[in-house]
Parts: structure tokens; C-alpha cells; sequence
């Protein structure tokens, strides 16, 4: 199986330089064959340009600007401009489809963080051994950089990522032949109901609750960003300055929040793994969920309301419960234990009594956010409890309710 590991780096002042050097390079090269493709698509007697053609022209590049990109390696800048033909196939795929295309943007300083070197050994190397008292890794035109390695590293190293997070370096190692590592049986199976009030609730009634990271940062994080829009980039140096610090404090609450996130995730996952060998959970349509509401135009003019107001608070909680991530930890998670997930439908999970001989599907069944009565045969429960019972019968994990 595969799986990726990341770690902090610690670079020397130097090679934080040569770091930051590196990343500017290639998103020169990134932006400007973004560019050499819009002169193109821009005249319509003119061939289109490929990945294949913009490859082709890297040793010129090399040659013209050694002092910039002769120095990095020549498969990293052939990964940048991979990067930038798969944006531009995302691009076609949507515009084919009918969504909103998304044409691929320039990226500015704070936009691209990432230099991707697609095979160890060319262009980076990961030098560190299990009887290494230091763990390192090693980049063309950087260096050797210290690893803190908090973790032992299984399976072949593949493909190695630099990033930047704020004033973090991390690499990102992926790995291939990863041996799987799996748990105990406890003979024990879960649907699990994914909510806003509740994270989770299982069949058995356990109910997890919300965090809400975002939530709780909120005036936090609005008073650094009403900080941030008193000081706009200018050229005064004081004012660049006082404009650098607000948005670092910004960027530093977004991280905290997220990598509050991601933990929470990761606990509650491994949690479930520990615990059930089976668990069923919703296939949920996050981005249709999320989505904003059309405009109600009015017969006598101007729009009528179409609650998009309520509508953005549900969207807001929904994005920071993180409901996407969690399932794809939760299944790497499963993947790797020797578990099993099912999605299933999730349409009318709380709107259905759970009952055999009963089954009927309402929305008066549920007079309330939490309460579930059906208005059939009279049977109450909690409606997150009955979602998580739903969802384990359309997996065929758990019996109906008596």
C-alpha cells in the first residue's frame, strides 16, 4: 500500500535562502509557461501548447539562465510543468462538463509552496538510515537539510516534496510498499451518521462532539483580519512591514485551526478503526451541500429572498466540521488496519424509521433538529442515532430497530 510521511525540517538560515530561492525559481518557470500557453490560445492560427513542448524547451531555458534555472534540478522543473498541464486539463474537463471553468491563474508569492522532485535520487536524496543519530535529506543547489524525524519510515521512498507552511519547511516523503499493519478483530460493526451538531453518532449511540475549530478562532481571527486591512502592501517600508506581521498572525490562526483539525481527525478515525472491523458511513455530496443558492428574481424587479443568509452559516459549519477529509483519513486509516468501510446512499437517513416492519419515509418524522418520531408507528429516537442505524441496514451490518 502507499502512504506518505512528513516531517519537519530544519534548514540553516542559508539554506532556508537557498529554499525560498528555489521556490521563486520555479514559479517563474510556472508562470511563465502559463503565459507562452495564454500568447497561444490567444491566436487561434497557432498550434496549442503542450507539456511536451514546454519540456523540450528546458535545456534552452537552463542554458539562457543558469544563475536562476540551471541551478535546481531538471526533473523538479519538468514536475512544475506537470503541475501546470494538469491544471490546464482540469481547466477542459469542467468546461466540458458544463461547471465553472476555472481558468488557471498566475501564482503569486504566497500561492505556490511546493517543489515536487518525482524519483529519489534525482535531484534530492533521502540519506537518512535507522542507525543515523541525524536524519537528512539532501536537495540539488540546497544542501544537505537536518530531518526531524518523529516517526520510523516504512515501504521505498518514491517521489520527495519540499514545502513551506508560513515560516515552516516541511518534506513530504511518499512511499510505496508500505506494509499493512493489521489490528485485532473485535467482531464488532457501526453505521456511523455524520453531522453539524454531533460529529459523529454511531448506530450504538455514541455520539462525538463537534469541535468546531473555526468557530471558536473566530473573533480571533477577525480582529488579525481587520489588522490586515488596515495595513494594505504599500511601498513605505514601516507600512510593508506592519502589512507583513498582520498577515503572518492571519496565516499562523488559519494553521492552528487546521492542523486542530486534521488531529481531531486522526483521533477519531483510529478510534473507530480500533473499535469495529466493519463500518458503513454516508457518500455524501459535500460540494452540492455547500452550494450557494440561486437567485430568486423578482416579476416586479430586484430578487427575492432565497435564504442564501442561512444558508452560508450551515455552509460555514459544515466546511469546518471537515466532513471530506475525515472520510479519506478514515478510509486510509481502514485500508491499512485490514478494515472494511461501505458507503452507502445517504438520502432520507433521518427520515426513515428504522422499524422492520415499518420503513416509512417522511419529513414530518422529524419534528426536530435532534427529535425523530415517526408519524406512522410512533417510534422515537434521537435523529442522529437513527441516521447511524439507516446507514448500517442499507450496508447490511446492522438489524432494524424492534
Amino acid at each position: 500500500m502507499h502512504r506518505a510521511y512528513k516531517f519537519l525540517l530544519r534548514p540553516t538560515k542559508r539554506q532556508q535562502a537557498a529554499l525560498r530561492g528555489m521556490l521563486a525559481d520555479h514559479r517563474s518557470l510556472y508562470n511563465a509557461a502559463l503565459q507562452e500557453r495564454r500568447d497561444a490560445y490567444a491566436h487561434a492560427s497557432t498550434t496549442p501548447i503542450t507539456y511536451g513542448d514546454q519540456s523540450a524547451q528546458l535545456r534552452e531555458i537552463r542554458a539562457f539562465d543558469p544563475e536562476r534555472q540551471g541551478r535546481w534540478s531538471f526533473s523538479s522543473q519538468q514536475a512544475t510543468l506537470r503541475r501546470l498541464d494538469k491544471a490546464f486539463q482540469a481547466f477542459f474537463r469542467r468546461v466540458k462538463a458544463g461547471l465553472k471553468p476555472g481558468y488557471p491563474r498566475f501564482k503569486g508569492a504566497g500561492r505556490f509552496d511546493t517543489v515536487v522532485f518525482p524519483k529519489d535520487g534525482d535531484g534530492c536524496r533521502w540519506d537518512s538510515t535507522p542507525e543515523d543519530p541525524v536524519r537528512r535529506v539532501r536537495f540539488r543547489g540546497v544542501g544537505h537539510v537536518r530531518v526531524h524525524q518523529h516517526r520510523p519510515l516504512k515501504g521505498r521512498v518514491k517521489t520527495i516534496s519540499v514545502k513551506r507552511e508560513g515560516k515552516r519547511w516541511f518534506v513530504v516523503l511518499a512511499c510505496d510498499e508500505v506494509p499493512a499493519e493489521p489490528l485485532e478483530p473485535t467482531g464488532r460493526v457501526t453505521g456511523i451518521d455524520m453531522g453539524v451538531a454531533s460529529f459523529t453518532t454511531t448506530s450504538e449511540g455514541e455520539r462525538i462532539p463537534n469541535p468546531r475549530f473555526l468557530q471558536r478562532s473566530a473573533d480571533k481571527l477577525a480582529n488579525a483580519q481587520r489588522d490586515l486591512a488596515r495595513f494594505p502592501r504599500v511601498k513605505a517600508e514601516n507600512r510593508t512591514r506592519k502589512h507583513n506581521a498582520a498577515q503572518a498572525k492571519v496565516s499562523r490562526l488559519h494553521a492552528k485551526v487546521r492542523h486542530q483539525r486534521l488531529d481531531h481527525h486522526h483521533k477519531t478515525a483510529l478510534d473507530l478503526v480500533r473499535r469495529f472491523e466493519t463500518i458503513a458511513h454516508e457518500q455524501l455530496n459535500i460540494a452540492g451541500m455547500t452550494k450557494v443558492p440561486a437567485p430568486k428574481p423578482d416579476p416586479d424587479g430586484g430578487y427575492l429572498p432565497n435564504g442564501a443568509v442561512a444558508k452560508s452559516g450551515l455552509n460555514k459549519s459544515i466546511l469546518d466540521t471537515g466532513w471530506g477529509l475525515f472520510l479519506g483519513i478514515l478510509a486510509h486509516k481502514a485500508a491499512r488496519a485490514g478494515r472494511e468501510l461501505f458507503p452507502v446512499d445517504a438520502r432520507n437517513t433521518s427520515r426513515t424509521c428504522p422499524r422492520e416492519l415499518c420503513g416509512h419515509v417522511s419529513a414530518d418524522n422529524r419534528p426536530t433538529q435532534e427529535k425523530f418520531r415517526c408519524s406512522r408507528c410512533g417510534y422515537t429516537e434521537h435523529a442522529d442515532r437513527v441516521a447511524a442505524i439507516n446507514v448500517g441496514i442499507r450496508a447490511g451490518l446492522v438489524l432494524p430497530a424492534a
